[in-house]
């Protein structure tokens, strides 16, 4: 940090966060390049302690651009009150007439996790709605006008702040602490990114695909009953926190399927395309929830992560077997059964439990790893 540092303070409806903003040591700073999606900080709301953080637009300044223009031609305009355009659609007149969400009214956005939304899965967004007052009511009714907007537009953009007020990581979830947003720009807490781990030993390694591997079980498998499923992974889909404990970034690509109340699936036969439907970038609507396998996720993981971590370079009498190898290929092809996936992501991960370090770098398991081959 330099002694000139220039911050930006977020105001929420009951948030204000000051933002001191990563590597800008020079006195005369120039300001970043204008297609940059992100940027590094620390925060603070008391001024004493700093803790670091992602400052993201909802999407990349580009898309923001061509979203816009595209919100004006459907007015058949070339430039307007994007605003005004948007209050003006029968969906946010339905959404503006209503208390409840419902989930004809999120029908053809491209959210992965509005593929086929449940009512309690609805319920759980607006109650979860961190820019309101009232946070804790499934009713809308406390709601302003632009409350609503501003939901339906995050809905229709970019699904990830939203997640992460669902699925708090407070609350166990594997997801960063959301701290804020104003306009289309959003406030996290940040992570080490995965790929810094990728020359690092075994021992990191091994922890880090553990933690892969059983953090995708979870998400599956909770006392919810809501099956969190992967449409998508990358290398900055993943991120590992100062206590070695992994996260997952990006949240945008995240499916929902509601295992206790069913899904709400959409009629092949009704068009429900409207402006709203294409402001992610891409109009293409995700995979109906009932063609998601049960191993998609792990199929994903071993496939596009787990080969950047372990490999056949690994192969030692202490460190990885030709067994571990083999069952990663396994886990890697859609073409083997369900059943045998699920054998393999167990095999791996009995293989990468006693490979794991137990010491005091990796605080979110220390020192029960000491006392416990559970940890």
């Amino acid at each position: 940090m330099g002694l000139w540092e220039p911050s930006v303070a977020l105001m929420g409806t009951w948030l204000v966060l000051l933002i001191r903003f990563e590597r800008w040591l020079s006195p005369h700073p120039h300001l970043p390049p204008a297609n940059r999606t992100s940027y590094e900080g620390n925060y603070t709301d008391d001024s004493e302690s700093w803790r670091p953080v992602v400052l993201s637009w909802l999407a990349p300044p580009h898309l923001h651009e061509l979203a816009d223009r595209g919100i004006c031609s459907s007015a058949g305009r070339k430039s307007c009150s994007i605003e005004a355009v948007l209050r003006a659609t029968p969906r946010f007149q339905s959404w503006a007439r209503s208390n409840l969400l419902q989930p004809r009214m999120v029908q053809g956005l491209a959210a992965p996790m509005l593929r086929c939304p449940s009512q309690r899965l609805l319920d759980r967004i607006v109650r979860r709605y961190f820019e309101v007052v009232d946070v804790g009511s499934t009713q809308m009714k406390h709601f302003s006008s632009k409350d609503k907007l501003r939901l339906l537009y995050t809905l229709a953009v970019n699904q990830h702040p939203l997640i992460l007020q669902m699925f708090p990581g407070t609350e166990g979830w594997p997801f960063p602490r959301y701290h804020g947003s104003c306009g289309r720009l959003v406030v996290w807490a940040a992570a080490r990114p995965l790929t810094d781990l990728y020359e690092s030993s075994l021992a990191r390694r091994a922890d880090a695909a553990y933690q892969l591997l059983h953090t995708t079980q979870s998400l599956a498998s909770n006392s919810l009953r809501f099956n969190l499923y992967y449409t998508r992974v990358t290398d900055t889909t993943f991120g590992t926190t100062e206590d070695g404990r992994l996260s997952i970034m990006d949240a945008s690509q995240i499916g929902i399927i509601d295992l206790q109340n069913g899904f709400h699936s959409e009629d092949p036969q009704v068009n429900h395309t409207d402006v709203f439907s294409c402001l992610s970038g891409s109009c293409t609507s995700p995979a109906p929830c009932a063609s998601v396998r049960p191993t998609q996720s792990f199929t994903l993981l071993c496939r596009h992560v787990l080969p950047k971590l372990l490999s056949p370079k690994d192969l030692h009498p202490e460190g990885l077997s030709a067994r571990a190898i083999a069952e990663l290929a396994v886990c890697a092809d859609p073409q083997h059964s369900d059943q045998r996936i699920l054998v393999a992501v167990q095999t791996l991960k009995d293989t990468l439990q006693p490979l794991r370090p137990c010491n005091i770098n990796y605080g979110y398991r220390y020192p029960e790893c000491r006392y416990s081959d559970k940890f």
